[in-house]
């Protein structure tokens, strides 16, 4: 008899003992952020596993004994001891790295909303910063005004469109967010012609035909090559010389005009009328 209460006492010990193992838990941090370390404890022993975003671990612990893990991933995480699980969330730490995309690398200067610019928010870890966020863009350009605004990141991004400036040349991009910034380059051409004028003068092969220097109406020459167009218009009929742009002007010969229209225009642009023969 008392053989069999020894064997019972020893198996409710087992039971107890395997039952507070059952029972362990798994304590974990209340607010975790990424690219720190993380303490984990369980109230038992036992085998615990973690797993999370691009995370895996195994581990044999003691009742009691810490475990720490660094967690670079934000996002959920599971410990499981014991066949006990809890769950803590792991969030992105300050912000570390800007992704800036400026498009397009080339515009016309003076126009409206034609420069846009996207921030992608991430911390060291390449985590993407959830938190509403000031981003502040500012562009400029040597000469010409400066133009400045702020942005709220809404899920880790912020987007804005803004006016070219009147003045051609390179204009510096740059976003801000934190104690970070990004600059890009977005170089400004000159528009279109503006106020196109030319002048007619005889030559010794015929009629000379040339512009004053060729600008868009911010007073920013066009770049050469653009394409000009000279009309003449006489009773023999209509001729047509299309010249680009050298060093600032265009220029063209017509053969001897007895009498004619003569005219100047730049894609949509007109410039002045010019008479020639029976007086200018």
């Amino acid at each position: 008899m008392y053989r069999v209460l020894q064997i019972s006492l020893l198996i409710a010990v087992c039971w107890f003992a395997a039952y507070v193992a059952q029972a362990a838990e798994v304590q974990v941090p209340q607010k975790a952020v990424a690219g720190t370390e993380i303490s984990l404890s369980s109230s038992g022993s036992g085998t615990l596993y973690l797993f999370g975003p691009g995370t895996a671990m195994k581990k044999d612990v003691k009742s009691g004994e810490e475990v720490r893990v660094a967690v670079k991933n934000a996002g959920r995480y599971t410990a499981i001891l014991n066949g006990s699980a809890s769950t803590f969330e792991v969030t992105p730490g300050k912000i570390g790295d800007l992704a800036f995309l400026a498009r397009p690398s080339r515009v016309p200067a003076d126009r409206q909303g034609v420069i846009a610019g996207t921030v992608f928010l991430f911390d060291q870890n390449k985590n993407m910063v959830l938190t509403p966020t000031q981003v502040k863009f500012d562009l400029s350009v040597e000469g010409g005004a400066a133009q400045s605004h702020s942005v709220q990141a809404k899920d880790g991004i912020a987007y804005i469109k803004m006016d070219s400036g009147r003045k051609a040349g390179a204009a510096q991009f740059v976003a801000s967010a934190g104690e970070k910034s990004v600059r890009r380059v977005v170089q400004q051409t000159a528009s279109d012609p503006c106020n196109l004028r030319m002048r007619v003068q005889k030559s010794k092969d015929g009629v000379v035909v040339e512009t004053d220097p060729v600008r868009d109406c911010a007073g920013n020459p066009v770049p050469d090559g653009t394409i000009v167009t000279f009309t003449a218009i006489g009773k023999n009929g209509r001729s047509t010389i299309d010249s680009r742009v050298k060093k600032g002007i265009a220029r063209a010969q017509f053969p001897a005009l007895e009498s004619a229209t003569l005219s100047v225009a730049s894609g949509v642009v007109m410039g002045n009328e010019m008479r020639w023969g029976g007086g200018m």
